[in-house]
């Protein structure tokens, strides 16, 4: 008997052949090549794996994937995804934007799809910077940014996007680099296993408009503080330095050997109240002094399109399937004379 099992997917099969077309030096090279790689161990037939993007250098990403995509209009693309994911429960949907995307238009779209619960995985790439149309200020561009958009620099104080997330009570919510090669397979991986709004801030570089944003962590690694559930917050490059919770309720850095690990705070991912991880967010507004990277937040909460499809079901079973045209027809209808 001949054994017709389909041999097991690799990275290449979830590489389409479109020439990735971002600039040399890109972050999206290395961010596309993790989401690439993940793809196998998830054990989800391309078939049922939909990128949806927006508008932006990031929204490129479904041409790149061998898998359903949907490049969208600029911000709307957590609306179109939340309706895929809704009414195609069977499919595993992402979401890929920009800084400038998600939190300038598509603010509103971005947090109602977390507060709501929707099963997506969205990326965000955040390069402070408008790329595509060529180094404008974007939302989480720093104060005083010289840009060709605000010569004499920004007034707008920015936005911490992992603050944003928690704030709209998404239920995963966490933050890589991009050329943290394992650390991003970690979080992605983590997150696409999520059920329901995993959200995932990722720190990418572009080299073109807005070089060097993220040196302070990217190239320096005893600045990241990384987060692991259950384990006592310490970062430096002997671990010296950690994190304590002061009786007025604030956060601050304090030197181990001062206050012993004991006067540490213990992370607790899974903390039902998002106030603990929304004070970590604020450790580091700019990502020039130590920052929290990792998981912020996972929290179980019932999934948007589960719930939808519930209701949709009992309103059958009650009433039966209606007719659209009886809908339109129907007694609320008049007939305007010409």
């Amino acid at each position: 008997m001949t054994d017709t099992a389909a041999p097991p997917l690799r990275k290449k099969d979830f590489s389409s052949d479109q020439e990735v077309r971002w600039c040399p030096g890109c972050g999206d090279y290395a961010i596309l090549a993790n989401v690439q790689g993940i793809m196998p161990s998830l054990g989800i037939a391309r078939e049922n794996l939909v990128f949806v993007s927006g508008i932006g250098c990031a929204a490129r990403f479904p041409y790149y994937m061998e898998t359903y995509g949907f490049h969208s209009i600029h911000g709307r693309a957590p609306a179109i995804a939340t309706g895929i994911s809704a009414t195609r429960p069977d499919l595993k949907v992402f979401v890929v934007t920009g800084d400038g995307d998600a939190l300038s238009i598509g603010g509103n779209h971005l947090i109602h799809a977390m507060r709501r619960n929707a099963n997506l995985t969205i990326l965000l790439f955040n390069n402070q910077i408008y790329g595509l149309t060529k180094g404008q200020y974007s939302p989480t561009s720093e104060l005083g940014k010289i840009t060709k958009s605000t010569p004499m620099g920004s007034l707008d104080y920015p936005f911490n996007p992992v603050s944003v997330a928690l704030g709209a009570e998404a239920t995963f919510v966490a933050r890589s680099i991009d050329n943290e090669r394992e650390h991003l397979t970690d979080m992605l991986t983590r997150a696409a296993a999520h059920e329901g709004t995993a959200f995932i801030e990722i720190y990418q570089n572009c080299n073109i408009f807005n070089d060097g944003a993220f040196d302070a962590v990217r190239k320096n690694r005893p600045q990241q503080i990384r987060l692991e559930h259950g384990q006592p917050i310490r970062f430096g490059a002997d671990h010296e330095f950690g994190v304590a919770l002061k009786r007025t309720g604030q956060l601050e850095i304090v030197d181990v050997a001062s206050v012993g690990e004991d006067g540490l705070l213990v992370h607790d991912a899974h903390r039902a109240d998002p106030g603990l991880a929304f004070m970590l967010s604020r450790l580091s507004h700019t990502p020039e002094g130590p920052t929290p990277i990792g998981l912020f937040r996972q929290i179980e909460r019932p999934v948007y399109g589960t719930g939808l499809n519930r209701q949709v079901d009992a309103a059958i079973a009650r009433r039966g399937r209606g007719e659209l045209a009886d809908l339109l027809a129907g007694s609320d209808s008049w007939v305007v004379a010409g």
